[in-house]
């Protein structure tokens, strides 16, 4: 097992992301831990080989970002994603596949992953999706961004049932941010069309998660699809 940086030797690394890796493979988890490592903005803090391992490591630091092997923890991949949530719900999922079906990537958003990222994607695809998840988007492979969302709002399963997500209560900002949210706008991209900051932003999408026990961007898009309105009559705007 490769082990954990220890981050108060340096502070700098408190302003990169913060990466574990848990992939059995070791060429696989020496290699990301190398080519992550020359991005200056990136750090691996730790690079382990199976889910004790990984929960384990999860705890002891605060990463932004965990890579975890589609395939890991005997083929109950969708599992471990939701425990890897459960465990630590500030932190961001990215599933590394060979060519994930469309109706695993639901299964991995249901389980409340926020990206995937094939196997066979070059180190400036792979950068590039770790810096968008950990800004707050949604990244799935490109080859199935045509048909995903709507795939997803026909199936992705919301963790409560529509009469029940009828009683939650949002406030018209909240509304606002889930249909850009459902439009597939990013943290960013919300913050400039409604003239607020992107902390403000990320604020309002968590509580939106809270609010309908979602894990991800990707659950609101298809609560709000499914729904045609994201909720309840709203309480007043904050």
């Amino acid at each position: 097992m490769q082990q954990p940086t220890n981050l108060n030797a340096d502070p700098a690394l408190a302003k990169r992301i913060r990466v574990i890796v848990i992939d059995d493979n070791r060429l696989v988890r020496e290699g990301l831990q190398a080519l992550l490592d020359e991005q200056p903005d990136l750090k691996v803090v730790a690079a382990v080989e199976d889910r004790t391992s990984g929960l384990r490591v999860l705890q002891e630091f605060t990463p932004h970002i965990v890579l975890v092997d589609a395939a890991l923890d005997n083929g109950d991949g969708y599992g471990f994603v939701g425990v890897l949530r459960k465990t630590a719900p500030e932190t961001k999922v990215i599933v590394m596949d060979l060519l994930p079906a469309p109706e695993d990537v639901i299964e991995f958003v249901k389980a409340g992953a926020n990206g995937f990222i094939m196997k066979d994607a070059t180190i400036d695809e792979l950068v590039s999706t770790i810096r968008s998840v950990a800004l707050g988007a949604d990244v799935v492979p490109p080859a199935l961004t045509g048909t995903l969302l709507s795939h997803i709002a026909q199936q992705a399963a919301v963790r409560r049932m529509p009469d029940a997500a009828e009683s939650v209560r949002m406030t018209k900002r909240e509304r606002e941010i889930m249909n850009l949210i459902a439009e597939g706008l990013s943290n960013k991209e919300i913050a400039q069309r409604l003239n607020i900051a992107t902390y403000t932003v990320k604020s309002h999408v968590h509580n939106i998660l809270e609010k309908l026990a979602l894990h991800s961007r990707l659950q609101i898009a298809a609560y709000t699809h499914k729904t045609g309105s994201p909720a309840s009559p709203a309480s007043p705007a904050t």
